[in-house]
């Protein structure tokens, strides 16, 4: 990015960061990835049980090679070897972590945190269980408003994830949803938190690049 269009994405930051902070949801700009896994280590102590969403984010800024460092008790859905079950039971311990890692399809410059999920542990967990749950975004997730938050999910979250997945579904293929019926279908679960009631639970942390779908 040039100087102005760093201005820009710097503006939008600031203004995210100013009403995000009136909803009770703390949040923090980091410019790479060292300093973000730094403010990691300031919120989440050593031996903590952490868990993770499913995110292309935290393995394209470090935080699952970080979470996989010893320094804490991980609950790690990517372990190789696992079966559905074992996925499984990881999914409800991680209703016990100390701390719950992923990252958002769209947080909006109003405060607001918007998911689409599949089977709903990610959002769920996101709502209620974790001591603390640590949102890590680019700048690339930023949205204006609700409408732009959908708008971005149908453009790019849903089809690149779905690509991803090799799911087949209309997205996958055409490369922007259809909101289709496909049993294959991975927008299932649509949850938009605009507050929080517990100061010191959800955390933001904005990269400034530009991470994931």
């Amino acid at each position: 990015m040039d100087k102005n269009t760093d201005f820009i994405f710097q503006k939008r930051v600031e203004r995210t960061i100013e009403n995000l902070e009136k909803n009770n949801i703390e949040a923090f700009f980091v410019q790479d990835e060292k300093e973000l896994i730094d403010k990691i280590m300031d919120l989440v102590p050593e031996n903590a049980t952490v868990s993770v969403g499913g995110s292309m984010t935290l393995f394209e800024t470090g935080v699952i090679e970080h979470l996989r460092s010893g320094r804490y008790n991980f609950l790690d859905r990517y372990k190789e070897g696992l079966s559905m079950d074992d996925i499984k039971e990881i999914y409800r311990k991680s209703f016990f972590a100390d701390a719950y890692f992923t990252s958002s399809n769209a947080i909006t410059e109003e405060g607001e945190i918007y998911n689409v999920d599949g089977n709903g542990n990610r959002v769920a967990a996101m709502i209620y269980g974790p001591d603390k749950v640590i949102i890590v975004a680019g700048i690339n997730k930023i949205v204006k408003d609700l409408d732009e938050a959908i708008e971005r999910n149908r453009a790019m979250s849903a089809p690149a994830n779905a690509k991803r997945l090799n799911k087949n579904t209309p997205c996958a293929k055409i490369g922007y949803c259809m909101d289709c019926t496909s049993p294959e279908r991975i927008c299932r679960n649509y949850v938009l938190i605009k507050s929080q009631g517990k100061k010191g639970r959800m955390y933001v942390i904005f990269v400034n690049k530009h991470f994931g779908y």
